[in-house]
């Protein structure tokens, strides 16, 4: 019996509930000669402990990859859809190619790999974790750089998610290029509804 091991990817995604911005998702398949303590889903730690372990995940993981999907694409494909999509191009940019691909939740990327889906993946499978923390500081950063070019939505406050705070925002200051005009409380701003 071949004592090959069978390399695993994580896939996440972070994005899907903002009104504004792209959705992101990171694949990531760790080293076992290097394990990160800490690794979690991305929702459960601070945003100076994910940048943290995001450092860490990329100096010490075999292969990691982030894409994302811009407002545009959610928009005209739905916001599932774009997740998976930016699942497939994190998945295709990897330079280490996996066995096996585990997916946060219940849906997988079209992809030839084999790959399964794991309900709350990001809080049992460290692969998951990992990828959750990448994607969502990978976004979180797009979001503050997004702030500067739009001042006025305080983005790196709320980061584009439907808070009280960014919903009075965009009462006052209508919809901007990254506002996702799918999205229920944008089309009302917009008077799509």
């Amino acid at each position: 019996m071949s004592n090959e091991r069978v390399l695993i990817c994580g896939v996440d995604e972070a994005g899907r509930g903002p009104l504004a911005g792209a959705v992101y998702a990171a694949a990531v398949i760790l080293d076992p000669q290097h394990p990160i303590p800490g690794l979690a889903d991305s929702k459960t730690l601070s945003e100076k402990k994910r940048d943290m372990l995001a450092i860490e995940i990329k100096q010490h993981a075999l292969a990691w990859a982030i894409a994302s999907c811009s407002a545009e694409e959610i928009d005209e494909i739905n916001i599932l859809q774009a997740s998976l999509l930016a699942m497939k191009r994190a998945i295709d940019q990897l330079t280490v190619m996996p066995m096996q691909v585990l997916v946060d939740g219940l849906h997988c990327p079209k992809i030839t790999i084999p790959a399964q889906g794991i309900v709350k993946g990001d809080s049992k499978v460290q692969e998951i974790a990992a990828a959750s923390i990448l994607a969502k500081t990978a976004r979180d950063y797009e979001m503050v750089e997004m702030h500067a070019r739009y001042p006025q939505y305080d983005f790196a406050k709320h980061k584009g998610y439907p808070t009280a705070h960014h919903l009075r925002l965009l009462a006052e200051h209508g919809a901007c290029d990254i506002h996702r005009r799918s999205y229920a409380p944008v089309k009302k701003v917009l008077g799509l509804v």
